[in-house]
């Protein structure tokens, strides 16, 4: 053993320099916690310059690691690549090798390094078989990136065969199979059955499956607990901010050319700026167009934060005092859930991303209307709903739209009734699809034109067709194009066709704006009433229907009575002038009068708090407590002097006496105390007791949730494999002597 000090850096490099520092020794010292990546690499460089000895390969792998970390990627390469020459069974260094092309842009290189291991590696031996479920995953995750969803597929299933039950990979496979309505979706892949698919079901999946609200909450708070991390600082100030404007942040990765942005880009152009300052942090690709330059020139600050992580995201936002922060992208790809879990804002709503609820406490609000969220559904969202008065979906009045198409030019026959769903693919399910096709058969001269989102899906859907005994060529497939094209298509058509449970969202709004009608099915979820919301902010409630049955018999009932179809155009154009639908600037309003009640509310109750603690402070003659609010004061003092056990007294002894009907507050503050007491079996009964008097009270819900995760009796531990089964590589173990290292 080498006895240099491991603060002594100098002594070590030349130690090695003289070659008296044996290789276990230095990977000891390298590896200790925090020691810079930049210095390893100069002790494994030093090392190769001096020594030739069979740890040589290791050497190489290891400065591969930390050169990696350092982001030399060329470095890197080299590196793997002369271990390699070394060793070239060496899977850990080829698969490192795979990311480093992977981050260098060349794909196809990335993939072939991966098809080695995948030949190279023996599935007996352990460690050859983690490398190889990372490899798999890896690919799976690569083919997914450029759209190769078959190959994906083929990937995340081979990698499910040899380790069942991996719920990240089973998260991505599932919305795959979807994309390409490879139907059933739930169809088992070795061990891994129904059951384990369902339960590992993206939020975003689960929305083309169900409209059971409940169980899109319990899905949403199970993906809160297993992303975000207890020990999160919270940023926001408890007090809040008095700014002269409101500060506004509008948080995406979808200010493209994307239908979020198609959505919003106007709200920004409208918002007052003599009493908004309104803020774009963005991570979305810069794809040169022109709705992305309208966002970067509406908003008064544009502010990039691509290169910087999630925590870093948040102190930024910290940062700039942003008073409202609206993540417009939910648990979507590339989703900055922990940024939000930071809390950098002390108000946070969530607005468009995800049609559903987030399951998030880290967001306090949905933006959302009446028919979109009833009063009866709302106790399944975690976050409060902020009711617009009109409709929920603010639009673009500004798009740009091309000339009609002909028919002709869209592959469509002349004469015959048009059919349309331009949904994405993933929305299609096969329940409505055999809908569609009933449709189909009671209306002969038709036709159904739909979008062509990839190959699979294509020949997936008309190989169903012809098993449900209609034509194939009935069914027409449009390419993605330029958006103003695509939005001219619609004057093509003679009535979208919804899917279910997961509505048109911004295609629906698309087609009612260009004059086409939609005819939706509606359900409970947020999902499943997006166009109903629409329809009805438009007075077209004869377009709504509640079965499948009804609407199958109303899309009939319009293809056969042209009259009729017609007539809601008719009413549908008067709409688009003189209904709330598309008003934008009247959107703005109504939506910053929430935003200006949101931060009243916030300081004034701040302040209530501020003032009600400096009275009991104050007071020459204490009278014995009665409020709530004198409870928690002295709770919290308590608290504050780590003495838990009288505050926990404080509560009990008024929860005894009192007969307030806010007695479920103190029941629920007790239960918290309970819990960080380690009383966890109390802190149980006293959050059922909460929820016995609140059903409703969703944070009640969490933490009891929360707390039977926590129990031994259910608590399941996961690898670091399973957390990160699609991201970059984290750890491996040579068969030999390769130390513990990660890339990062």
């Amino acid at each position: 053993m080498y006895d240099q000090p491991h603060s002594d850096y100098t002594a070590w490099i030349q130690g090695i320099w003289q070659r008296v520092v044996k290789f276990s020794d230095l990977i000891t010292y390298a590896n200790q916690k925090n020691f810079p990546s930049s210095l390893a690499a100069v002790l494994y460089q030093t090392w190769l310059k001096r020594n030739h000895t069979t740890d040589d390969v290791f050497a190489w792998f290891n400065l591969g690691v930390s050169l990696f970390s350092e982001k030399d990627f060329i470095g890197a390469r080299e590196a793997y690549e002369a271990a390699l020459a070394i060793k070239p069974n060496f899977i850990a260094a080829r698969f490192n090798l795979g990311l480093i092309y992977e981050r260098l842009n060349n794909t196809q290189e990335a993939l072939a390094q991966w098809r080695q291991v995948e030949e190279t590696a023996n599935s007996a031996v352990p460690d050859d078989l983690a490398i190889l479920v990372l490899a798999l995953n890896s690919t799976g995750r690569l083919q997914e990136t450029l759209k190769q969803y078959q190959l994906a597929c083929e990937a995340l299933e081979k990698s499910l065969l040899l380790k069942p039950n991996q719920s990240d990979v089973i998260h991505h496979l599932i919305f795959m199979r979807q994309k390409q309505c490879r139907w059933p979706i739930y169809e088992s892949v070795g061990a891994t059955g129904e059951s384990a698919l369902q339960k590992a079901t993206s939020a975003l999946a689960m929305l083309n499956i169900s409209d059971d609200p409940n169980t899109q909450l319990e899905g949403a708070l199970n993906y809160s607990r297993a992303k975000i991390p207890n020990d999160l600082p919270r940023l926001a100030p408890s007090n809040g901010y008095q700014h002269k404007k409101i500060r506004i942040a509008y948080c995406s990765g979808d200010f493209c050319t994307h239908p979020v942005a198609m959505l919003t880009v106007e709200l920004f152009e409208q918002h007052d700026k003599d009493k908004f300052e309104i803020y774009a942090f963005c991570w979305s690709p810069n794809d040169g167009s022109n709705l992305r330059q309208r966002i970067i020139q509406g908003v008064d600050h544009y502010i990039p934060i691509h290169e910087l992580n999630e925590a870093d995201s948040a102190r930024l936002i910290r940062e700039y005092e942003i008073d409202i922060l609206v993540d417009l992208h939910g648990q979507t790809s590339n989703a900055r859930i922990q940024m939000l879990a930071h809390r950098p804002a002390p108000i946070q709503i969530t607005y468009l991303g995800l049609p559903a609820t987030t399951g998030l406490p880290c967001i306090d609000y949905v933006i959302a209307d009446r028919f979109l969220i009833p009063q009866e559904y709302a106790n399944f969202y975690s976050e409060k709903p902020l009711y617009m008065p009109d409709i929920y979906q603010v639009s673009d009045r500004k798009r740009e739209i091309s000339s009609a198409p002909t028919r002709e030019s869209c592959g469509l026959p002349k004469n015959k009734f048009v059919f349309c769903s331009f949904n994405n693919n993933h929305k299609y399910t096969l329940e409505v699809f055999t809908t569609w096709m009933n449709i189909l058969r009671r209306v002969p001269e038709s036709v159904l034109w739909l979008l062509a989102d990839n190959p699979w899906a294509k020949s997936n859907l008309k190989k169903q067709a012809e098993l449900q005994g209609i034509d194939p060529t009935r069914l027409i497939f449009a390419k993605r194009t330029l958006p103003a094209d695509y939005l001219a298509r619609y004057h093509a058509a003679d009535l979208f066709l919804d899917t279910f449970p997961f509505n048109a969202g911004t295609t629906a709004n698309d087609s009612l704006w260009v004059g086409l009608p939609v005819l939706t099915l509606c359900g409970r979820s947020f999902a499943s009433r997006m166009a109903g919301a629409l329809l009805t902010t438009a007075d077209l409630p004869e377009l709504i229907t509640y079965d499948l049955k009804f609407y199958e018999d109303k899309a009939v009932e319009l293809a056969q009575n042209p009259k009729v179809l017609k007539k809601l155009r008719k009413k549908l154009a008067d709409a688009k002038i003189n209904s709330p639908l598309f008003d934008t600037t009247r959107f703005a309003r109504n939506l910053e009068t929430h935003y200006t009640n949101l931060v009243a509310a916030f300081n004034y109750q701040v302040s209530s708090v501020q003032s009600t603690k400096q009275a009991a402070s104050v007071s020459e003659q204490p009278q014995k407590l009665k409020q709530l609010t004198d409870i928690v004061i002295k709770a919290e003092k308590l608290q504050a002097q780590d003495d838990i056990i009288s505050a926990i007294q404080t509560y009990h002894q008024w929860i005894k006496y009192s007969c307030s009907k806010d007695k479920w507050i103190a029941w629920f503050n007790l239960g918290a105390l309970l819990s960080s007491s380690g009383d966890l079996t109390g802190a149980e009964q006293a959050f059922q007791v909460v929820l016995q008097q609140q059903p409703g009270f969703i944070q009640a819900r969490k933490a009891l949730e929360l707390l039977h995760s926590c129990m031994p009796k259910s608590k399941q531990l996961c690898s670091e494999n399973d957390k990160n089964a699609l991201g970059f590589w984290k750890c491996v173990t040579s068969e030999t002597k390769k130390p513990l290292v990660a890339h990062s």
